[in-house]
């Protein structure tokens, strides 16, 4: 009996350990834990960032963070493929993004790997947008590909002709600022405008308004 209950003790305490951490140090456990697995730190160092600058208290950042590396390690783990792929950080961004708005793993993998170096992140960033809009993965990824062997142009177009399709007001829009985006996460800072960060609420909100869910 009291083996079993010492083995209790041991079992639950890295719980406590974990719970009696500040947000601090869970944020730098999550930086640790990124290096370890050959995520750039860069991209938590943005979302701690950007969630500092709206106000957002320290523990919600540092839940935002732990969440934004499971996404990053979950999108790497689809998109890497064999023969592995070689990911950018705007790669594993937009990748991450695609997770969190409910792009089905597999499909964000074939596209990864479908997708030419330069293209990969733009493509992937439409691909989330069209989900976000109401499409089904798979017919995303059929309507990404397509454009793809069109052109640029045309996958940059898509996201407008899939909103016009719904009736939605077609505003001239296109897929997010990719490349400006991982410019700025390379260097701990804010893109687009400076929204929250995905998977970080506003201050005084619920749930946040960047892309991702919260």
């Amino acid at each position: 009996m009291r083996r079993l209950t010492l083995t209790a003790l041991l079992l639950l305490l890295p719980l406590s350990w974990a719970g009696a951490q500040t947000p601090a140090q869970r944020m730098q456990a999550a930086r640790q834990r990124a290096s370890q697995v050959g995520i750039p730190v860069a991209l938590l160092e943005s979302k701690i960032a950007e969630g500092r600058a709206k106000g957002v208290a320290e523990d919600r950042i540092a839940a935002a963070v732990e969440r934004r590396l499971a996404s990053l390690q979950r999108a790497r783990g689809a998109m890497a493929g064999q023969p592995p792929v070689a990911l950018t950080g705007a790669d594993l961004n937009v990748g991450a993004d695609a997770i969190e708005a409910g792009v089905e793993p597999g499909v964000l993998g074939r596209l990864a790997r479908a997708a030419a170096p330069d293209r990969r992140a733009v493509a992937i960033a439409v691909l989330t947008e069209l989900v976000q809009q109401g499409l089904a993965s798979e017919v995303a990824l059929q309507r990404v590909t397509t454009a793809l062997a069109r052109g640029p142009e045309a996958l940059r177009r898509l996201p407008g002709e899939q909103g016009a399709a719904h009736g939605q007001a077609q505003a001239p829009h296109g897929p997010p600022d990719v490349r400006g985006r991982a410019n700025a996460t390379a260097h701990g800072g804010q893109a687009n405008g400076g929204g929250p960060p995905a998977s970080v609420p506003g201050a005084g909100r619920g749930r946040g308004h960047g892309r991702g869910k919260p």
